[in-house]
């Protein structure tokens, strides 16, 4: 399913939904407090500006006993997307938000990857699939990449752990790469990146990524992450919490120009072994 074709058929869920519960009577508000979101997320739902999540569309069903028709519309629209199910909620937020912070321990965001990264990862986690699964994979992550292009793109902040400069992922030749894209991003400004040294020893985020996004009319959210789960939370108190922690990776990062440096070193160093084999 195209992008122009899936945007409809969301558009589809919004306007059934909208149907639907006008005609048991609610109010945006009065569902959204039955299905444990606000009255403007459902509002963002039948616009189809916002994607729920497949245990909110399990949830309207039983409230407005539609007899599972938005858990299944939901379920049929998540597999037809190229990403794995439970980030693609993310990836639909992080084109509606004004402010992104990335903390990433190990791996290159994905709004930072350059194909060959992000095909050496690809084939890592999937050793079997073949190269068409592979390149849509890599298309799919370069896609996102573009929200960070243009006049209107959000503020971009990444605090990368030394590890992600460390491990090399592909070749040589192709972490160089990598990591001097990253570097370009940051001296042209599009993108503010800092890393926290291996020196610095224990972290804020020990347990692994974290994802923040702000959205202009909307609730911020906290995004984490394991190798075949994620988890998207708008709960304002476990936003705060994750809020804090990304406060004190920040105190452990260094400066944004040493960060710079750093990751332009490491570039050298990746080149250097290029070079001598």
């Amino acid at each position: 399913m195209g992008n122009g074709s899936r945007q409809a058929a969301w558009e589809f869920f919004g306007a059934e939904l909208k149907q639907r519960r006008e005609a048991a009577g609610f109010t945006q508000a009065e569902l959204g407090v039955r299905v444990f979101v606000s009255g403007g997320y459902i509002g963002q739902f039948e616009q189809a500006i916002r994607k729920p999540q497949l245990d909110v569309a399990e949830r309207i069903d039983e409230v407005l006993q539609t007899d599972g028709i938005f858990e299944r519309m939901c379920r049929k629209l998540i597999n037809d997307s190229r990403y794995a199910e439970y980030f693609a909620a993310v990836a639909e937020l992080e084109a509606l938000a004004r402010k992104i912070c990335m903390f990433a321990p190990t791996v290159v965001p994905g709004l930072l990857q350059r194909a060959e990264y992000a095909r050496a990862v690809t084939v890592a986690a999937n050793p079997f699939v073949d190269d068409a699964y592979v390149e849509e994979k890599v298309s799919a992550r370069l896609e996102r990449a573009r929200i960070l292009e243009g006049p209107t793109r959000p503020e971009y902040w990444a605090i990368l752990h030394e590890n992600v400069l460390r491990v090399p992922v592909g070749s040589p030749a192709g972490m160089a790469r990598q990591l001097a894209h990253i570097a370009a991003l940051g001296r042209e400004r599009r993108v503010l990146v800092t890393v926290v040294p291996c020196a610095a020893g224990a972290h804020a985020s020990m347990a692994g990524m974290l994802q923040l996004m702000e959205f202009e009319d909307a609730p911020p959210t906290a995004y984490t992450e394991t190798s075949f789960a994620g988890n998207l939370v708008d709960d304002p108190a476990v936003v705060k919490r994750a809020q804090r922690a990304y406060d004190l990776l920040r105190v452990a990062a260094l400066s944004p120009e040493a960060s710079l440096a750093l990751l332009e070193s490491a570039a050298e160093d990746y080149r250097r072994c290029t070079s001598t084999t």
